[in-house]
């Protein structure tokens, strides 16, 4: 069965040139195609397609609707995934993305449009449950790193790293604790030491969950 996709950028030319490219693949439909926030929403609550495919920015205010679109679609439908488009190399943006979890989601940056394969592939990642964030937004967020020297997970132990490849799908602590059959206040521990571990300091603790989040799912990519 086809993924069926639908589309939300509010430039013509961009518009048709992605449904264009997704149209060559048989197992993408591409359902609709919308150029602001209402429409996208209207075409959302009809058709119930299994991944969308927005622009960061849209009307009616240009900002960070699809951000916010995608934080929306976690309460009324959450089975459906969420690829942003955007042109900004800007952590933040893909932390306020994968805020609430980072499954079926995936930031790329409009380049990657030039790039067929990797825009498909990341369609099919997310319709499976899967996490896509663009190599150079996490070569920003790691600057002053050598992902090439080591991984920056090298030093977690086993079971941080169980523990964050939980907090990965969007669990709390309770959660976590539950799914790993450890206390709360094990898991607190386990995620502090993981933090440090991987420089996360003082700041927000959700903002050091989603960094986390981001150089597990970078390591997971290879």
């Amino acid at each position: 069965m086809a993924i069926r996709v639908v589309v939300a950028e509010d430039s013509l030319l961009v518009r048709e040139g992605i449904s264009a490219v997704l149209s060559t693949e048989h197992d993408v439909e591409v359902v609709a195609m919308c150029a602001d926030l209402s429409e996208l929403t209207a075409s959302v609550d009809a058709l119930s397609p299994d991944v969308v495919l927005t622009d960061i920015r849209m009307p009616p205010t240009g900002t960070d609707e699809g951000i916010r679109f995608a934080a929306e679609l976690r309460e009324r439908a959450p089975d459906v995934g969420v690829v942003v488009l955007s042109q900004y190399v800007e952590p933040a943006y893909a932390v306020d993305l994968l805020e609430a979890g980072s499954r079926g989601r995936a930031y790329l940056l409009k380049e990657r449009l030039s790039d067929p394969d990797h825009l498909i592939g990341a369609i099919r990642q997310v319709a499976m449950g899967g996490s896509v964030v663009d190599p150079l937004v996490v070569d920003s967020l790691v600057a002053g790193r050598s992902r090439a020297v080591a991984s920056p997970l090298r030093d977690l132990t086993p079971r941080e790293t169980e523990v964050l490849a939980e907090i990965a799908q969007g669990k709390n602590n309770a959660a976590v604790a539950e799914s790993l059959v450890l206390s709360e206040r094990a898991v607190e521990k386990h995620i502090n030491s993981l933090f440090a571990k991987l420089g996360l300091g003082a700041e927000p603790d959700v903002h050091r969950r989603v960094k986390a989040v981001l150089l597990y799912l970078a390591d997971q990519k290879g």
